[in-house]
């Protein structure tokens, strides 16, 4: 799958593309179907919410799973995320964002840059974040909201919080948050499951948390081009990759493939 010219336009003007029908219900059932036994372990890559023994977020799924192993190899993002770089890209992250029914929590304003940045010594705002909703996601459930063409103001002066959820992260003060919502406007992130979305490490965003009776599971890697690898290693290899060579895709159907050899 590639992107048409107007979809690449949208992505540089906006700073995120939602992808409607990039997988199909199937599809994203059967990514979904992995993870209760994923979430099931008690190991360093499952991070929990600080009020509950939910998960918020279940990092290197693809070294754990062989679904999961397919899908971030798949070209309906990889193509996309090399057409929109310009380059070859290695996978920088891999990852399930949940907030579970009535107690998933937060994420605040920010940018990934900025993590990715101070963090792990990336050097440029290139890398692209490449998701698949794996529930139907509305306005009650917390999808992510994006600040139309934040992107644009380049990295943005962050404070690392520590203390507000389970999950340290760079984030936004309200002022500039304001400032830049009057510019841009605020747009949610919402579709059913198997939509697709990509946006950059620069655009601002956000999510409430879930205080519907339905979750909210949305499936992220984190395609970096090769040349843009990170040059710090502050932080373990499940949250940043270290193997930096080129994704190879698999074939388009390879979930399916999948989906068979786990039933036969």
């Amino acid at each position: 799958m590639w992107l048409t010219e107007q979809q690449v336009e949208g992505f540089h003007a906006d700073g995120f593309l939602l992808l409607p029908g990039l997988f199909s219900r199937e599809e994203a059932a059967l990514m979904r179907a992995q993870l209760p036994a994923l979430y099931a372990e008690r190991r360093p890559e499952n991070w929990r919410e600080r009020d509950s023994d939910e998960v918020r977020t279940a990092f290197a799924l693809h070294r754990r799973n062989e679904v999961f192993a397919r899908v971030v190899r798949h070209p309906r993002l990889i193509n996309p995320a090399a057409q929109l770089t310009g380059s070859k890209v290695y996978i920088q992250q891999v990852k399930v964002n949940a907030k579970a029914a009535f107690t998933g929590d937060v994420w605040q304003w920010h940018q990934d840059f900025a993590t990715h940045h101070a963090e792990d010594g990336v050097p440029a705002a290139t890398a692209l974040n490449l998701h698949v909703f794996l529930d139907d996601v509305n306005e009650f459930n917390g999808p992510l909201v994006f600040i139309r063409a934040s992107h644009r103001h380049g990295l943005l002066g962050a404070g690392h919080d520590t203390t507000t959820t389970s999950y340290p992260l760079w984030t936004l003060d309200p002022h500039t948050i304001a400032r830049l919502a009057e510019e841009g406007g605020l747009v949610a992130a919402k579709g059913p499951a198997g939509t697709g979305l990509i946006f950059g490490d620069l655009v601002v965003h956000g999510s409430n948390g879930n205080m519907s009776p339905w979750p909210r599971t949305i499936f992220s890697v984190i395609a970096n081009p090769v040349e843009n690898a990170q040059q710090t290693f502050r932080r373990p290899d499940h949250i940043h990759e270290r193997d930096f060579s080129p994704v190879e895709c698999a074939s388009d159907d390879c979930l399916m493939v999948a989906g068979m050899t786990s039933r036969s």
